[in-house]
């Protein structure tokens, strides 16, 4: 019995240490047509591509390659400039491409790899729907002509759209069924033509760069990917303040209600002052956390000409009042006790806590802002 667990153990370290010392990729395959002739294998880069190596290959047009990377990568396995393939390679895979010379980048086979057989999916589909659109632009412009020409194009117009939607569900329901896979990165930059991405929303974009950037943070591909979707997620909310201060004028909207004393204390009352609207509830958590960042935004910068006005959205007076108290609220912290239903109008608030803040002639600067990129915008208002 005792050699028995012994031979397991043996046997177990044994895979383990193959695992361990696992040397790689490794590319082969066959291309027909091609023999003698050089293959190269290019590292795609976000904007560029990078020559890795290349080999010669066998008179049948076999060839090897090998190579060692820390996550999942994109390559090109290609004959010349025009006539390649793309490859999502992992760590320890052994891929098998084979295919003519005459139509390489077409019609190949890859097995082996289940990342570069998402990568020749996604490059299919396109392909087909690309031929699509181009079929109907060539019928367009071939009955330009023709008495019949503006009903015709309107068909043909919507026959294109529906494609382009049919493009767009399916290139975004990829992205669901593969959110880990480095494949979601093609899918989110495939275009239709040079100005026009496939998938120009967000919130796919928002999906695919958190699963990955957790996967893989250290990929170039992430990395860059997760920075654009920062900007666009910073571009939306610049656009929606913009958007907010055309709709409301150039001064932000009034606001007047009661503090704790029973005081009713306006928001124009406050002059020369870069002031911090905040709405909040005593009954929620988060904005009793946030107080605490804001207590300490407060002590630094209220001598500096900071003013925090502080809207309750509650219901019960002693439960805002005990908060006010046990949180050291020392600004201005106001409230109806009937939800301030028209400051939450004014200022369009959908969530809890939620901010927005004027700078000294009282123009909205910034929306929402937390934690130091608050800090960083106050600090550059009250100097």
């Amino acid at each position: 019995m005792a050699n028995k667990i012994f031979s397991a153990i043996v046997a177990l370290l044994f895979i383990l240490a193959s695992c361990k010392n696992h040397n790689g990729f490794v590319i082969t395959g066959k291309i027909t047509n091609a023999g003698g002739k050089y293959l190269y294998l290019d590292e795609l880069k976000v904007s560029s591509s990078v020559p890795v190596d290349s080999v010669k290959m066998e008179r049948d047009g076999s060839f090897k390659f090998k190579g060692k990377i820390g996550y999942p990568n994109f390559y090109l396995l290609r004959l010349s400039e025009k006539n390649f393939v793309t490859l999502l390679v992992d760590t320890a895979e052994n891929i098998s491409i084979y295919g003519d010379a005459a139509n390489f980048s077409r019609d190949y086979v890859v097995d082996g790899s289940p990342g570069s057989m998402l990568v020749q999916e996604l490059n299919n589909k396109l392909a087909r729907t690309k031929h699509q659109l181009d079929s109907i632009n060539s019928r367009i412009d071939a009955f330009r002509i023709h008495d019949d020409y503006s009903i015709q194009k309107v068909k043909w117009d919507q026959e294109m759209t529906d494609i382009k939607q049919n493009q767009v569900r399916y290139s975004t329901e990829f992205i669901k069924k593969h959110p880990f896979s480095m494949s979601s990165v093609l899918a989110l930059y495939q275009k239709f033509d040079d100005s026009n991405y496939v998938i120009q929303d967000l919130q796919s974009l928002k999906v695919a760069a958190t699963a990955l950037n957790t996967m893989f943070p250290k990929s170039e591909h992430v990395k860059a990917l997760y920075a654009n979707t920062q900007r666009l997620m910073a571009d939306e909310k610049n656009n929606k303040v913009k958007q907010f201060i055309a709709e409301n004028g150039v001064n932000s909207p009034d606001i007047s209600l009661p503090n704790g004393s029973g005081h009713v204390v306006s928001l124009s009352s406050i002059s020369s002052k870069v002031v911090l609207i905040q709405f909040w509830s005593a009954l929620d958590r988060v904005s009793r956390y946030q107080n605490q960042a804001l207590v300490e935004l407060y002590r630094k910068y209220k001598s500096k000409g900071l003013e925090i006005y502080q809207v309750s959205i509650d219901d019960n007076r002693e439960a805002w009042l005990t908060a006010v108290k046990q949180d050291g609220l020392s600004w201005i912290n106001v409230g109806d006790m009937k939800g301030c239903n028209i400051a939450l109008n004014a200022y369009n608030v959908t969530n809890i806590p939620s901010n927005y803040i004027l700078d000294r002639e009282r123009k909205v600067v910034g929306k929402d802002l937390q934690g130091s990129v608050l800090d960083q915008a106050i600090g550059k208002l009250v100097k």
